[in-house]
């Protein structure tokens, strides 16, 4: 690997302004120790409205983006970083602003012929809500919120208006999704290939956010427990939703699979890198300590459309 960095001022970002903010100070902190191990020289960056100023102020020859969640995550950050002239670590704008918007993601894929369970978008503050993609149960969602943060599952009709309202606190637009029953899956990519897909086992109704980011709370199984002509499926459809978005450097895609058939739920552009997130414990089964990934995602850093014209 040719480290174009290890002699570079490198500055984690993390926290941000999001509900995930939590979850990316510990992403940070983690990636910013691996770093550090391997003797890069890291400034540990607060993200906040006075980001343009403190990155000025620094002067950093690469950024690594952990943050997670909106103006991180969504292509604002990016910008940000594209008019300072930084490189930085994952997909360039529109990939993120897409990624980050379940509907344009799934309008995407659905263009694309990849499958994804069957959708409406709502106004949380509508009295009526329209025609309902599928029966009961339905997944109800923020539309651009990660973390499981505001999801529920909706099992009968007189629970769906307070799911609404409750994703609603969260976004202008709420997602009612058909639900998939079945195994729930992600596959980590890495330079547009699939590393592996690792299975999801929550010990509870589904992966809520407590119950992603509390140890012992969910069980793992890598590779995940399919047929290898399911399992192909699932890492050639991963794969194609993250051509599909515009690429970049990794992301992480959830799935859920019913009988032998896959389907999409989203992408993570920027997803965690915390000591219980799932990409490193896929990278982990195909060699790549926690450091070995840290570095392959730092050493991928770009400046996006400026960079393709040098």
């Amino acid at each position: 690997m040719i480290r174009r960095f290890r002699s570079k001022r490198v500055a984690v970002l993390l926290g941000g302004l999001s509900a995930e903010r939590e979850i990316s100070v510990r992403s940070g902190k983690a990636v910013a120790a691996a770093l550090r191990a391997r003797g890069y020289r890291v400034t540990e960056v607060r993200t906040g409205r006075d980001l343009c100023a403190r990155l000025a102020r620094l002067a950093p020859a690469v950024a690594f983006n952990a943050l997670h969640g909106r103006y991180g995550e969504d292509g604002a950050v990016q910008g940000v970083l594209e008019l300072l002239a930084i490189p930085y670590t994952g997909p360039g704008v529109l990939t993120s602003a897409l990624a980050m918007d379940k509907t344009m993601a799934k309008s995407v894929w659905r263009s694309q012929g990849l499958a994804t369970p069957r959708w409406i978008v709502v106004d949380p503050k509508a009295r009526r809500l329209p025609p309902l993609p599928a029966g009961l149960p339905l997944v109800v969602k923020p539309n651009s919120e990660g973390s499981s943060v505001g999801v529920s599952i909706v099992r009968t009709r007189r629970a769906l208006p307070a799911a609404v309202r409750h994703a609603g606190r969260s976004d202008r637009r709420v997602i009612i999704e058909e639900y998939v029953p079945g195994k729930e899956v992600t596959v980590g990519i890495l330079d547009g290939r699939a590393l592996g897909a690792l299975e999801v086992v929550a010990k509870g109704e589904f992966h809520s956010y407590d119950v992603k980011y509390t140890a012992g709370r969910e069980e793992f199984f890598m590779p995940a427990r399919l047929p290898a002509a399911v399992a192909e499926r699932v890492l050639a459809l991963a794969t194609a939703a993250h051509a599909a978005l515009g690429g970049g450097a990794y992301s992480r895609v959830d799935l859920r699979v019913h009988g032998r058939r896959p389907y999409l739920i989203e992408l993570n552009s920027l997803p965690g890198l915390t000591t219980l997130s799932y990409l490193p414990l896929i990278a982990k089964h195909v060699g790549m300590d926690f450091g070995d990934l840290c570095e392959a995602i730092l050493e991928r850093a770009t400046l996006g459309i400026q960079e393709s014209r040098r």
